[in-house]
């Protein structure tokens, strides 16, 4: 114990002294993130007041100028404001503004460095942003910002440091002493003698005590279980390295040992239409089928949806199979046949009328009738049995996807109890009271937690699910592990964030970016330097087309510096046209869309283009490919994978996207324009700045983007899955052996 203190005392005075060094580091790092922050700051205030400074300007009211400068100081941070329309004349400033800061000698405050003025209330941060005008072209607005909060946070940041490093005394100290007295017992050596199995299960040498037979049971399972460990550590470096359809792969034919995997959804990767006397053959516009296809054309297995194509029953087997894709088959679809009752019951009734407005936050009302809900549980029935007769072994993995199918896992596991069923959420789950309106709410959450694992694309939704749990089910809730407990059964709540394929498929990439432009205007009767934006989504109320419009509408009202320079595409794909609510929202969205361009017909191309039509993959790229910024203005949404694609597309690492911020991707892409959908002024502000950002700033946005989706892609995503699948299984068949339970 002696020897341990004299071990303690000078390295808790070595990490005093080290804290001590380490704090004008700290200090210096921190004014130079902040320094940065305010010229971020600085710059987005030039942003907001230009214009009606300019509009105060070339009215003559300098004496108002002072005014609605005083009312912008009322911030707390910015300290003050003044406007130098010449070097030679006098500032017109708040009452504020220092006296050191003269319009002949902005010079030493512009250009590279940190411009601080000292005061007495502490560091001053001063900068200087040109404003030019008809009036002024030589104008220059400053920007005084107040600093003494830096000094506050500065102190705050030396004491947690030092607090950190006493901590880290602490807790070392407290670890040298106790393997100090482990090994003066000798307590170390014998606990690796009981990993290795030393004693246990063989005699170390002649002399020794025998075998006790009743602890072999535990040596096995304890090797077998380190073994276990140590291949599932080395298998995710592994594959950390890189995430491709070969890694998923390794991990079914390694970790998952080949085992058969199911796929179920409502919507079908491939869909078969009859066109006059030929079947054509097209990928639906979703997002899931986006992040799924290329998984199932890695790992091959049966992918189960309701065949809804015209053609769907004259391409199928007598087991109701094809292969796909039809260039090269990779895998199987199971299709399963819904009557007309069935499809408007479960599909169009309780899952898109009741369940999908439920979990979107977008002001529609979600409608529930029973008889919906028995159309629901009887498919979900259905396609419960397609998975029990298509399953090779007893228990295969079945990934079910999204709200059409909350009954199916539980569903499974009473006919399959062995299997792993993954459910993943692709939509967003609600706070417990707005899911509370559900009357089947318990009957839909303990559907789900049938699942051995269940992924939502957010911390946000799994905390919601959990507490939904919480608040309805008599279930053992862990929010440390986030982990259910409920008849029995274990599931995991798991964020696993959705991407795309990484990297794009040659052919979508095969077009060079010029031959894009030009082709695309040419196509719409657009000028060659015309300047383009695009949206890409289903007509769905959430997508927030009408916001979309309306933002493109207040561009060309402040900026109309625009109207007849820019047009915006808009591929909007059909979708459950059999609902009022969606017939509904079509028509407005062609309404609008029509009025916007009646409103300035005479003035060159129309503002908006929209394409109410179904596309291909390859004919969005190719749009993705030729504009100038992509637009994503979703009212509520789970994840979003339009602004991947469109970041996946721009391999000249150029183009803007402006991103809502009620996505998950705005969680992911924060280098994108992150904008509030319902404001018009701003949404007109992010794309007016998308359409005069230099190319280098886009190359830099988009290369940080570019790179986040290539890292985490959508094989990250399915690999992530099946090695917690993978983890559980081998825990699973450990506990359940009946030499352990004997034991």
């Amino acid at each position: 114990m002696r020897l341990s203190l004299r071990f303690v005392l000078p390295l808790m005075l070595v990490l005093a002294g080290i804290a001590y060094a380490v704090a004008p580091l700290v200090d210096q790092l921190t004014l130079r993130w902040f320094v940065r922050d305010l010229d971020i700051r600085s710059s987005l205030i030039v942003n907001t007041i230009q214009e009606p400074l300019q509009e105060q300007l070339a009215a003559g009211k300098k004496a108002k100028i002072g005014e609605f400068f005083n009312r912008i100081t009322q911030d707390e941070r910015l300290y003050a404001v003044g406007y130098c329309a010449a070097p030679q004349g006098p500032a017109l400033a708040s009452r504020s503004l220092p006296a050191e800061i003269r319009c002949a000698e902005l010079d030493r405050w512009e250009g590279p460095g940190d411009h601080l003025l000292p005061s007495a209330r502490g560091p001053l941060h001063v900068a200087v942003q040109p404003m030019t005008s008809e009036v002024a072209p030589g104008g220059k607005l400053v920007l005084v910002h107040d600093m003494s909060f830096v000094t506050r946070r500065s102190e705050e940041t030396k004491r947690y440091v030092f607090y950190f490093f006493m901590a880290l005394a602490a807790v070392v100290s407290l670890i040298t002493v106790i393997i100090a007295q482990l090994s003066w017992r000798g307590w170390m050596a014998g606990m690796h003698s009981l990993l290795r199995g030393e004693g246990l299960l063989r005699q170390p040498d002649p002399g020794a005590q025998p075998d006790r037979p009743e602890f072999k049971p535990i040596a096995r399972d304890l090797q077998r279980l380190i073994r276990e460990l140590e291949a599932e550590t080395r298998a995710r470096d592994e594959s950390q390295i890189t995430w491709t359809p070969e890694s998923l792969r390794t991990i079914l034919h390694g970790e998952l040992r080949g085992e058969d995997v199911i796929v179920v959804s409502n919507r079908e990767p491939y869909i078969h239409q009859r066109r006059g006397e030929h079947i054509e053959v097209q990928r639906p516009a979703s997002g899931l089928v986006t992040a799924l296809e290329p998984i199932m054309r890695a790992c091959s297995g049966t992918w189960i949806a309701h065949g809804s194509g015209s053609a769907d029953r004259d391409v199928v087997d007598k087991h109701d199979h094809i292969a796909v894709p039809p260039e090269k088959p990779a895998y199987q679809i199971r299709r399963v046949w819904l009557t007309a009752e069935e499809e408007a019951g479960y599909y169009y009734g309780f899952s898109n009328e009741g369940l999908w407005p439920l979990c979107h936050i977008a002001h529609v009302r979600p409608t529930f009738r029973s008889g919906d809900w028995a159309q629901y549980v009887a498919v979900n029935r259905k396609f419960a049995q397609a998975v029990v007769s298509e399953a090779k072994t007893k228990a295969p993995i079945v990934l079910v996807q999204d709200y059409h199918f909350a009954l199916l896992p539980k569903m499974i596991r009473e006919e399959l109890p062995d299997a792993t069923v993954i459910a993943f959420w692709h939509i967003p789950w609600p706070n417990p009271e707005s899911f509370a309106i559900c009357p089947w709410r318990d009957e839909v959450v303990a559907g789900l937690l049938g699942s051995s694992i269940l992924g939502f694309h957010t911390q946000f939704h799994c905390n919601n699910f959990v507490g939904t749990v919480d608040r309805f089910l008599e279930a053992r809730v862990d929010r440390e592990s986030f982990t259910v407990s409920f008849g029995g059964k274990l599931t995991a709540v798991r964020r696993y964030p959705i991407s795309i394929a990484w990297p794009p498929e040659a052919e979508m990439l095969q077009k060079d970016v010029s031959a894009c432009r030009a082709d695309i205007r040419q196509m719409n009767d657009l000028p060659a330097e015309h300047k383009l934006g695009i949206g890409v989504d289903r007509l769905d109320y959430t997508k927030g087309i009408v916001e979309r419009f309306r933002a493109i509408e207040r561009l060309l009202e402040l900026n109309p510096q625009w109207v007849g320079r820019f047009t915006f595409v808009q591929i909007a794909a059909p979708t459950r046209s059999g609902i009022d609510e969606y017939q509904h929202h079509e028509a407005q969205v062609r309404a609008m869309a029509t009025r916007i361009n009646g409103r300035f017909e005479h003035q060159g191309p129309p503002p908006i283009v929209l394409k109410v039509e179904h596309h291909e993959p390859r004919e969005v790229y190719e749009y993705f490919r030729a504009a100038d910024l992509c637009f994503v203005s979703s009212l509520h949404d789970g994840m979003n994978l339009v602004a991947k694609e469109f970041v996946a597309a721009r391999d000249d690492e150029r183009g803007v996207l402006i991103l809502s911020q009620f996505t998950g991707a705005a969680r992911e892409l924060p280098e994108a324009l992150i904008v509030n959908p319902y404001d018009a002024d701003q949404c007109a502000a992010a794309l007016h700045l998308a359409l005069v950002m230099p190319a280098n700033e886009q190359r830099d946005r988009m290369r940080l983007m570019r790179g986040l989706v290539a890292e985490f892609n959508v094989f990250r995503w399915a690999g992530r899955m099946l090695l917690d699948a993978a983890a559980m299984r081998r825990r699973s068949r450990l506990i359940d052996k009946p030499g352990a339970a004997n034991s």
